[in-house]
């Protein structure tokens, strides 16, 4: 059973592109470095096959789980969706009513979160505080310390 998530076209392409970039690239060069160390002689006292063997093992990981991602993955038509309300791809601009710093976060699937370029997943706490809000509403959002309040400033869509 896999999760559903939703996609931007530019955030789908980059999991496709990473999985072929796994498959058709690092999935040879991780056999190659097999066979290479296979070559070098006694399996048994060999640091680098064994080596090589767990970078495929994570290597595989990697690709299964890319897999199961892309599985459930969904683009989503931005152009349909109800800009009055904070859901999946909008943009927020919020305020903290503690300390009056504003931020703007973009809300996006957990495997396009990016804190550096205003990606924030849904699946964060100030995500899942902030989806369902409105312009004007206060979010109050459980953190490790409590709760904080944010007054949602504006809602849009890039």
């Amino acid at each position: 059973m896999s999760n559903v998530s939703y996609y931007t076209a530019e955030g789908l392409k980059k999991l496709r592109d990473e999985l072929s970039q796994l498959k058709d690239v690092e999935r040879p060069k991780a056999s190659q470095a097999i066979a290479d160390a296979r070559d070098k002689g006694d399996l048994s006292e060999n640091a680098e096959y064994d080596a090589a063997k767990e970078a495929q093992g994570l290597l595989e990981m990697r690709i299964a789980k890319l897999e199961e991602t892309l599985a459930g993955a969904r683009l989503i038509d931005e152009s349909q969706l109800d800009t009055s309300k904070v859901l999946v791809h909008s943009t927020v601009k919020i305020k903290n009513q503690v300390n009056g710093m504003e931020m703007t976060y973009k809300l996006v699937a957990q495997s396009e979160a990016d804190l550096k370029t205003g990606k924030i997943s849904v699946d964060s706490p100030i995500g899942k505080g902030l989806l369902g809000k409105s312009v004007g509403d206060v979010a109050e959002i459980q953190v490790p310390n409590g709760i904080m309040k944010f007054d949602v400033l504006e809602i849009s869509r890039d």
